[in-house]
């Protein structure tokens, strides 16, 4: 597929298939969790719950995301309840997208997973380290946080 182009099919991908009516409650959190716990969704729901945005205010607001997988992205969102997304009759058709009260909560819970990474940051760091000395492996230096 060419950079330019930002065709995306209608097909929204639906929950995984459970191996047993025990397993679907599980399966239901993990899908949930893995789609507001990816990067392209987190920044997404960062900008939205800030306010109403453009999808090109959300393109120039999520650095390297493209065109496709934000379309990708912003229509699970949507499915999900989590954004809603709006179509002025305008010439061109101005269209917004808006956190849900939902997303908003989501939001709150991810401030607070934010904080308890920040104050335990060093301690895992060095809990790595240690893992690390104890099975011979070279010490590794943290990336910095962008």
């Amino acid at each position: 597929m060419s950079q330019g182009n930002t065709g995306v099919t209608s097909q929204v991908s639906g929950p995984e298939q459970c191996e047993s009516p025990a397993a679907e409650a599980a399966c239901s959190v993990l899908e949930v969790l893995g789609r507001v716990s990816g990067k392209w969704s987190i920044g997404i729901l960062l900008v939205t719950t800030q306010g109403p945005a453009r999808f090109t205010e959300l393109e120039r607001q999520v650095k390297g995301i493209s065109r496709r997988m934000l379309t990708l992205t912003l229509r699970n969102l949507e499915r999900d309840g989590l954004l809603t997304r709006t179509v002025y009759p305008t010439v061109p058709p101005r269209v917004e997208y808006t956190a849900t009260p939902m997303a908003r909560e989501l939001y709150e819970s991810l401030l607070a997973l934010t904080g308890w990474a920040e104050r335990h940051r060093h301690r895992i760091d060095q809990a790595r380290a240690a893992y690390g000395n104890a099975q011979g492996e070279p010490v590794a230096t943290p990336a910095p946080v962008a």
